[in-house]
Protein backbone atom coordinates (compact mmCIF):
# COMPACT_ATOMS: atom_id res chain seq x y z
CA UNK A 1 0.00 0.00 0.00
CA UNK A 2 1.32 3.42 -0.92
CA UNK A 3 1.95 6.05 1.73
CA UNK A 4 -0.29 9.10 1.87
CA UNK A 5 2.14 11.27 -0.09
CA UNK A 6 -0.03 13.91 -1.84
CA UNK A 7 2.60 14.25 -4.58
CA UNK A 8 2.17 10.56 -5.48
CA UNK A 9 -0.18 10.42 -8.49
CA UNK A 10 -1.87 7.17 -7.40
CA UNK A 11 -2.48 8.60 -3.92
CA UNK A 12 -4.12 11.67 -5.51
CA UNK A 13 -6.36 9.52 -7.72
CA UNK A 14 -7.29 7.26 -4.78
CA UNK A 15 -8.10 10.32 -2.61
CA UNK A 16 -10.35 11.74 -5.34
CA UNK A 17 -12.14 8.42 -5.80
CA UNK A 18 -12.69 7.99 -2.06
CA UNK A 19 -14.08 11.54 -1.71
CA UNK A 20 -16.38 10.88 -4.67
CA UNK A 21 -17.80 7.70 -3.14
CA UNK A 22 -16.17 5.22 -5.53
CA UNK A 23 -16.50 1.74 -3.99
CA UNK A 24 -13.93 -0.15 -6.07
CA UNK A 25 -10.19 -0.36 -5.60
CA UNK A 26 -7.04 0.58 -7.43
CA UNK A 27 -4.91 -2.33 -8.62
CA UNK A 28 -1.17 -2.15 -9.20
CA UNK A 29 0.86 -4.42 -11.44
CA UNK A 30 4.51 -5.01 -12.24
CA UNK A 31 3.50 -5.00 -15.90
CA UNK A 32 3.12 -1.68 -17.64
CA UNK A 33 -0.22 -0.38 -18.90
CA UNK A 34 1.51 2.25 -21.06
CA UNK A 35 -0.34 1.28 -24.25
CA UNK A 36 -3.84 -0.09 -24.76
CA UNK A 37 -2.28 -3.43 -25.75
CA UNK A 38 -0.12 -3.46 -22.59
CA UNK A 39 -3.14 -2.60 -20.45
CA UNK A 40 -5.26 -5.27 -22.10
CA UNK A 41 -2.66 -7.93 -21.23
CA UNK A 42 -2.05 -6.63 -17.67
CA UNK A 43 -5.75 -6.26 -16.84
CA UNK A 44 -6.97 -9.33 -18.70
CA UNK A 45 -9.67 -7.42 -20.58
CA UNK A 46 -10.13 -6.83 -24.31
CA UNK A 47 -8.74 -3.56 -25.76
CA UNK A 48 -12.22 -2.08 -26.23
CA UNK A 49 -12.70 -2.22 -22.43
CA UNK A 50 -9.52 -0.24 -21.75
CA UNK A 51 -10.21 3.44 -21.11
CA UNK A 52 -8.06 5.83 -23.11
CA UNK A 53 -7.83 9.18 -21.24
CA UNK A 54 -6.61 12.00 -23.47
CA UNK A 55 -6.06 15.61 -22.51
CA UNK A 56 -7.01 17.99 -25.30
CA UNK A 57 -6.45 21.71 -25.49
CA UNK A 58 -9.72 23.34 -26.53
CA UNK A 59 -9.18 27.02 -27.24
CA UNK A 60 -6.24 26.81 -24.83
CA UNK A 61 -8.10 25.09 -21.97
CA UNK A 62 -7.78 21.41 -21.01
CA UNK A 63 -10.65 19.03 -21.74
CA UNK A 64 -10.65 15.26 -21.23
CA UNK A 65 -11.59 12.91 -24.06
CA UNK A 66 -12.38 9.48 -22.61
CA UNK A 67 -12.53 6.75 -25.23
CA UNK A 68 -12.72 3.02 -25.71
CA UNK A 69 -9.16 1.78 -26.20
CA UNK A 70 -9.77 0.80 -29.83
CA UNK A 71 -11.10 4.23 -30.82
CA UNK A 72 -9.39 7.44 -31.88
CA UNK A 73 -10.69 10.90 -31.03
CA UNK A 74 -12.13 13.04 -33.82
CA UNK A 75 -10.88 16.55 -33.04
CA UNK A 76 -13.41 18.11 -35.43
CA UNK A 77 -16.28 16.49 -33.53
CA UNK A 78 -14.86 17.84 -30.26
CA UNK A 79 -14.50 21.27 -31.86
CA UNK A 80 -18.17 21.26 -32.89
CA UNK A 81 -19.38 19.92 -29.52
CA UNK A 82 -17.43 22.54 -27.56
CA UNK A 83 -18.11 25.40 -30.01
CA UNK A 84 -14.36 25.90 -30.23
CA UNK A 85 -12.04 27.51 -32.73
CA UNK A 86 -9.03 25.27 -32.11
CA UNK A 87 -8.65 21.77 -30.67
CA UNK A 88 -5.39 19.86 -30.39
CA UNK A 89 -3.81 17.16 -28.28
CA UNK A 90 -2.03 18.51 -25.20
CA UNK A 91 1.65 17.66 -25.30
CA UNK A 92 3.13 15.29 -22.74
CA UNK A 93 5.19 17.98 -20.99
CA UNK A 94 2.15 20.22 -20.52
CA UNK A 95 0.05 17.35 -19.16
CA UNK A 96 2.77 16.45 -16.65
CA UNK A 97 3.46 20.01 -15.53
CA UNK A 98 -0.27 20.70 -15.13
CA UNK A 99 -1.36 17.44 -13.52
CA UNK A 100 1.66 15.42 -12.39
CA UNK A 101 0.45 12.56 -14.60
CA UNK A 102 2.72 11.08 -17.25
CA UNK A 103 1.49 9.73 -20.58
CA UNK A 104 0.65 6.05 -20.17
CA UNK A 105 -0.85 6.61 -16.73
CA UNK A 106 -3.20 9.55 -17.38
CA UNK A 107 -6.38 8.94 -15.37
CA UNK A 108 -9.90 10.27 -15.92
CA UNK A 109 -9.92 11.93 -12.45
CA UNK A 110 -7.62 13.53 -9.89
CA UNK A 111 -6.70 16.79 -11.62
CA UNK A 112 -5.97 20.10 -9.86
CA UNK A 113 -9.46 21.17 -10.93
CA UNK A 114 -12.41 19.29 -12.42
CA UNK A 115 -11.87 19.20 -16.18
CA UNK A 116 -14.73 19.10 -18.67
CA UNK A 117 -14.95 15.53 -19.96
CA UNK A 118 -16.40 13.99 -23.10
CA UNK A 119 -17.14 10.25 -22.88
CA UNK A 120 -17.06 8.17 -26.05
CA UNK A 121 -20.47 6.56 -26.62
CA UNK A 122 -18.79 3.20 -27.26
CA UNK A 123 -17.77 3.01 -23.57
CA UNK A 124 -21.40 2.38 -22.69
CA UNK A 125 -21.34 -0.96 -24.56
CA UNK A 126 -19.36 -2.43 -21.65
CA UNK A 127 -20.36 -3.16 -18.06
CA UNK A 128 -16.92 -2.04 -16.85
CA UNK A 129 -13.96 -0.23 -18.37
CA UNK A 130 -10.43 -0.16 -16.97
CA UNK A 131 -8.88 3.26 -16.31
CA UNK A 132 -5.31 4.28 -15.50
CA UNK A 133 -4.94 5.46 -11.91
CA UNK A 134 -2.07 7.94 -12.21
CA UNK A 135 0.86 5.79 -13.36
CA UNK A 136 1.53 3.21 -16.04
CA UNK A 137 1.34 0.47 -13.36
CA UNK A 138 -1.95 1.36 -11.63
CA UNK A 139 -5.54 0.97 -12.82
CA UNK A 140 -9.12 0.69 -11.60
CA UNK A 141 -12.37 -0.76 -12.95
CA UNK A 142 -15.33 1.56 -13.37
CA UNK A 143 -18.76 1.21 -14.99
CA UNK A 144 -19.24 3.88 -17.69
CA UNK A 145 -22.22 5.43 -15.89
CA UNK A 146 -20.11 5.76 -12.75
CA UNK A 147 -17.28 7.24 -14.83
CA UNK A 148 -19.72 9.85 -16.14
CA UNK A 149 -20.72 10.68 -12.56
CA UNK A 150 -17.13 10.83 -11.29
CA UNK A 151 -15.98 13.13 -14.09
CA UNK A 152 -19.15 15.20 -14.39
CA UNK A 153 -18.72 14.33 -18.05
CA UNK A 154 -20.96 14.28 -21.07
CA UNK A 155 -21.70 11.23 -23.21
CA UNK A 156 -20.81 12.23 -26.77
CA UNK A 157 -19.99 11.04 -30.27
CA UNK A 158 -16.26 11.84 -30.32
CA UNK A 159 -14.98 8.72 -32.09
CA UNK A 160 -13.20 9.08 -35.40
CA UNK A 161 -15.01 6.99 -37.99
CA UNK A 162 -12.94 4.22 -39.55
CA UNK A 163 -11.56 5.36 -42.84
Amino acid sequence: MRQNDPSDPVVRVRAFLERAGYRGSIHETEDTIFTVEDASRAVGAPPEEILKSLVLMVDGAPVLALLSGVNRVDLRKVQRLRGARKVKMADAEWVFSYSGFRIGGVPPVGYPEQLPALLDEDLYRHAVVWAAAGTDHAFFPVPPGELERLTGGQRADIRKENV
